[in-house]
């Protein structure tokens, strides 16, 4: 990959996997009942706890400005990542479900029990949905998106 393409294939990937996985959980949580402004209020109560549920618009966009950067920052992690194990660009689609995986794992058991919202009871049912949504969306976004900007080309992959 060309040096200065970096920060298009990780700005490319960040976006296209926080678009992606923003419209998954507000369908996902309007299927249940919930409304978009309170799915992003839910990301900016992280930050800001229960008092975010409260703050209207402006707890939303903070909400939606931490999902994106959230995107990105993994993004980032995949693409230099990828710079090392060049598995992740030959086998994209797998290790980017593989990495959906990791991703879900990392923000359930560690960012969001550290984070303001603190330990929050185990759902099942919840747990598998987002897992889902980590496995066919915010992974293989995300790797298929710094695949995309790979120069070289393995002998593995299709052409």
């Amino acid at each position: 990959m060309k040096p200065h393409c970096a920060y298009c294939a990780i700005l490319s990937a960040g976006l296209i996997c926080g678009v992606l996985d923003g419209l998954s959980a507000i369908a996902l949580s309007g299927y249940f009942g919930t409304k978009p402004t309170r799915v992003f209020q839910g990301i900016a109560s992280g930050l800001l706890g229960k008092s975010a549920f409260q703050g209207g618009a402006a707890s939303a966009l903070l909400g939606l400005a931490l999902h994106f950067l959230i995107a990105l920052g993994a993004a980032t992690v995949y693409y230099f990542a990828s710079r090392s194990l060049p598995v992740l660009i030959d086998r994209a689609l797998v290790c980017g479900i593989a990495f959906g995986v990791a991703v879900h794992l990392f923000m359930t058991f560690i960012v969001i029990p550290l984070s303001a919202i603190g330990n929050r009871p185990f759902v099942l049912r919840t747990f598998v949905n987002l897992l889902i949504i980590s496995m066919v969306v915010v992974g293989p976004s995300i790797s298929l998106t710094v695949r995309h900007f790979a120069v070289t080309r393995s002998p593995y992959r299709s052409q």
